[in-house]
């Protein structure tokens, strides 16, 4: 009776006489036999660090090596390295990222010239004229009328 090591586990087992002569039996079971498939790598995730398993066709397919656990890392790693500011697809040299500034700092809704707190009429204005200059020294908020005087 034949007998072989496994070359995974290393564990003796009888392998048929066909089964040697066409090259098979080098695996004492299935698990054996699945595991010594597994040709590929194991990587971190790039955005939560995880182990994950990649096969050669993976890294044949991928153009920038990085691997992910699930598509939610993908999209939270996307949205904090690539998706932002000007690599955000509606990026518009910030023109319009000065109503989101002013209302992070918190800066109330009261215009400066005469004093008005009516959300409805409140708007920000860039006091050189640049609306690409969104420096918060260079902000502030005035109300329709004013700002429309300030102007004309």
């Amino acid at each position: 009776m034949p007998i072989k090591n496994c070359k995974i586990c290393g564990k003796e087992f009888y392998a048929k006489p066909f089964h040697l002569k066409q090259g098979w039996s080098k695996c004492c079971s299935i698990k054996c036999r699945t595991k010594s498939q597994f040709n590929g790598k194991w990587v971190k995730c790039v955005s939560c660090g995880k182990e994950i398993y990649r096969t050669p066709r993976d890294y044949r397919k991928s153009k920038s090596k990085r691997f992910f656990c699930s598509v939610s890392c993908h999209c939270s790693w996307e949205n904090k390295n690539v998706r932002c500011g000007a690599n955000a697809p509606n990026w518009i040299a910030g023109e319009s990222a000065y109503r989101d500034l002013m209302r992070r700092l918190k800066i109330p809704y009261e215009c400066a010239r005469c004093g008005s707190t009516d959300k409805r009429v409140i708007i920000v204005h860039h006091k050189d004229s640049n609306r690409k200059n969104n420096n918060v020294n260079n902000l502030e908020r005035l109300c329709c009328n004013c700002h429309a005087i300030l102007h004309s």
